[in-house]
């Protein structure tokens, strides 16, 4: 479906735990590259940080441009007129990369699904779902896809995964309305959210932000 993912190892030693880390709409997996240094995890933490690409696919959005993405977006309105079959097609995608790195040796107790925008959708879409118990997830500038199907769908392995979830207040992409309905109904279902709201921040990553994420990872990979 992809190209290879781009590979960052951080620590000493050999990993022994695994960030896989999802893009945004037209970016590719050396959007978030250069932030692993900027975590300054402590070098006892060996995490191997994983970066795949999206596929290339027409995004009626934009004209039908070709460009990389995880799914579809059909309307401005993004919560809305959802495609949910390129939405599971790359939760599929991603339940075999997890299985990947558990035939390589890592516990899904030591794996970290990571995803911005839409990563960050496939990242509540897969993981919730997923019937091996993770890490945590990490949602920035994101929402929560097929919200409907949640309740039916979600699994008990990860009822109690810990998610980290990260807006932007003047976020014109993905409306912060929108993400204050995600929370909303993930809180609702019993999900142990760790909401971080930054002042100002757009569409994009602030160094407050990378400071939350790195004592995030830090506890969830303790």
């Amino acid at each position: 479906m992809t190209d290879s993912p781009l590979v960052v190892h951080a620590g000493q030693g050999e990993a022994d735990s695994c960030v896989i880390w999802l893009h945004g709409l037209g970016a590719d997996g050396h959007d978030f590259e250069a932030i692993v240094p900027e975590l300054n995890l402590p070098p006892s933490l060996a995490v191997k940080f994983i970066f795949p690409h999206a596929p290339m696919i027409p995004v009626t959005i934009n004209n039908g441009y070709i460009m990389r993405a995880w799914y579809d977006i059909r309307s401005m309105d993004i919560g809305s007129a959802q495609d949910e079959e390129g939405v599971r097609s790359s939760q599929m995608w991603l339940e075999t990369l997890i299985e990947h790195q558990m035939a390589e040796g890592f516990s899904s107790r030591r794996i970290v699904l990571a995803g911005f925008s839409q990563g960050g959708a496939i990242v509540l879409q897969t993981g919730l779902r997923l019937n091996k118990p993770l890490a945590g997830l990490m949602v920035l500038s994101s929402y929560l896809p097929l919200a409907d199907s949640l309740e039916a769908e979600k699994s008990d392995q990860n009822s109690a995964v810990s998610v980290f979830m990260a807006h932007g207040s003047n976020d014109p992409v993905v409306q912060p309305e929108l993400a204050y309905l995600s929370r909303n109904r993930l809180e609702s279902q019993g999900y142990n959210l760790d909401w971080h709201e930054y002042r100002q921040m757009q569409h994009s990553i602030c160094v407050e932000e990378i400071e939350d994420i790195s004592r995030w990872l830090q506890r969830v990979l303790a």
